[in-house]
């Protein structure tokens, strides 16, 4: 990620590569179910071409998959430039992930398939058979989470007895992801 300078104490950190980043990345992705997904991450625009996702599946080597229209601004924005940015938030209070990746489109008929639900009937009215249906698929190649340590309960009755004994009573943990 551009420039995030963590100063964290040790305990409160943990970076993870490999089968345990896919692991938090599938599943916060899985809890998420969403996302803002940013062609031109690193614009200058307001937006940076940000807007929400529906995240059709997190797969078992990290990567990241959506359903979009062919004709849409965002797969124009991907084919110009591939670097994409995935803002999640898999609950309330916690479970941030910050992705950055590599976009690629494609017109995967199996894949179509696969990620189809009825309620896609909503954006490509012939269902999955509309012309206008593509995949992209996100390989994320680094990203940054901040998340807690032992699930929402267990840090919100930290927060509660921490603010009644006036200590704090951390339960958040943080890292860098690195599939």
């Amino acid at each position: 990620m551009d420039s995030i300078n963590r100063n964290q104490p040790e305990h409160n950190r943990e970076d993870l590569s490999a089968r345990d980043a896919i692991t938090r990345i599938r599943d916060m992705s899985e809890d998420a179910e969403s996302c803002f997904f940013c062609t031109n991450p690193l614009s200058d625009s307001d937006t940076g071409g940000t807007r929400p996702m529906s995240i059709e599946q997190a797969d078992d080597d990290g990567a990241l998959w959506f359903l979009s229209s062919a004709d849409s601004r965002k797969n124009a924005e991907i084919q110009a430039d591939p670097a994409v940015r995935l803002y999640l938030q898999s609950s309330k209070h916690s479970g941030f992930l910050a992705l950055d990746g590599h976009a690629s489109i494609s017109r995967d008929k199996a894949k179509i398939d696969a990620l189809w639900s009825p309620i896609m009937k909503t954006w490509f009215t012939d269902g999955k058979d509309d012309a206008r249906i593509t995949v992209i698929k996100v390989t994320p190649t680094t990203g940054y989470y901040w998340d807690n340590k032992h699930g929402d309960f267990v840090a919100a009755t930290k927060m509660a007895i921490g603010a009644a004994i006036g200590r704090t009573l951390d339960d958040s943990i943080e890292g860098n992801v690195t599939p």
